[in-house]
């Protein structure tokens, strides 16, 4: 089986959906063999999104040439088996997702890398969207000089 990379955001409708996406187009141009699926945090938060994926994601991964992996599903929320399956664990930003980790999956927090990436209310996506692009693509640079 592949190793599986999780990508956590808190309403998985955003940030993590394009770091998912992204990584999985690329990594096989870096021979990898890992896989990133993405869930969200507190996905009740996300009460006012509209759709499945956010707009401004679906335009950056559209500029790019990525195609949206898993169709358009609506946002997950995360799991405990979903932390067990993970191989690799990145949250977008420290700030906001340790909090809501030491409260719902406390055994967890030292487990994950943390990025700082911010949400919608602190950063526009033509800001935000950029930096997890500059992160997966440097992420996929350290996986492939692991093998």
């Amino acid at each position: 089986m592949n190793p599986q990379l999780l990508f956590l955001c808190t309403g998985n409708y955003y940030r993590s959906r394009f770091a998912e996406c992204l990584f999985n187009h690329l990594a096989p141009a870096h021979g990898l063999p890992w896989r990133a699926f993405s869930r969200g945090i507190a996905i009740e938060l996300g009460v006012d999104n509209v759709g499945p994926v956010a707009a401004s994601t679906l335009a950056a991964l559209a500029r790019l040439g990525v195609e949206l992996d898993a169709g358009h599903r609506y946002p997950l929320a995360l799991a405990e088996d979903d932390l067990k399956r993970a191989g690799h664990i990145i949250a977008l930003k420290r700030d906001e997702h340790q909090p809501m980790l030491a409260e719902k999956f406390p055994g967890w927090v030292g487990q994950v890398e943390y990025w700082q990436v911010h949400d919608i209310d602190q950063a526009h996506p033509d800001d935000a969207l950029p930096q997890i692009e500059q992160e997966v693509r440097a992420l996929l640079r350290r996986l492939a000089d692991k093998t």
